[in-house]
């Protein structure tokens, strides 16, 4: 659906730039924003691959392993019915370790890893379980302390303080965080509820 709304906007930029007689810019604009894009591109294969590097070190280390045991009050309270020593309890820390950091590109592997875990768990039923929509919310929310790729395009851009953005960040993120916990405990009540009445 989003490939047919981008491809009818572009469609009708061109159409409405021949009927004004804009095409030039059109030309312009098209120029311009692929060198563009390739130099951002360049900007952040390199930040994705250092950070993802750190993570892998991270991993190597076993600080991993120290992050998801602390992270363990937060996992029992969230999915109480995933068991710590499964891979889809592993891949969910993980995410959620390098959301936080403000890795969103790294976080998505894990994030896809654990989904498919999650949908075993569930038997490949075509309705998502109670834990598949926790683990979304909680992405969703934008849980994260530094936002490392949001610093890097205001870096690129030329903004005169890329990082004046980290305290405006963490005020949105723990606003949009607190509702994903509230959103949280009110679906872990209503599955308390339906097995009880079961």
């Amino acid at each position: 659906m989003i490939n047919i709304i981008w491809a009818a906007m572009i469609i009708i930029g061109i159409i409405y730039a021949l009927i004004t007689g804009n095409m030039e810019n059109i030309n312009d604009g098209i120029l311009d924003s692929t060198k563009e894009a390739v130099t951002l591109c360049i900007t952040m294969l390199g930040i994705v691959s250092l950070w993802c590097g750190i993570m892998k070190i991270a991993e190597k280390s076993g600080l991993m392993d120290k992050w998801t045991k602390l992270l363990a009050p937060v996992m029992k309270f969230l999915f109480p019915n995933i068991p710590p020593d499964s891979d889809a309890y592993k891949y969910m820390c993980t995410n959620i370790v390098a959301n936080i950091i403000g890795l969103g590109w790294a976080s998505t592997p894990p994030a896809l890893k654990a989904m498919a875990e999650l949908a075993k768990m569930n038997g490949h039923s075509t309705i998502a379980s109670r834990e598949m929509s926790v683990f979304l919310i909680m992405n969703i929310s934008s849980l994260q302390l530094i936002p490392v790729s949001i610093i890097a395009y205001r870096a690129e851009y030329g903004a005169a303080n890329p990082a004046f953005i980290i305290i405006p960040g963490l005020i949105a993120t723990i606003c949009s965080t607190l509702m994903a916990l509230i959103l949280c405990i009110i679906i872990n009540r209503r599955n308390k509820n339906k097995n009880k009445g079961r």
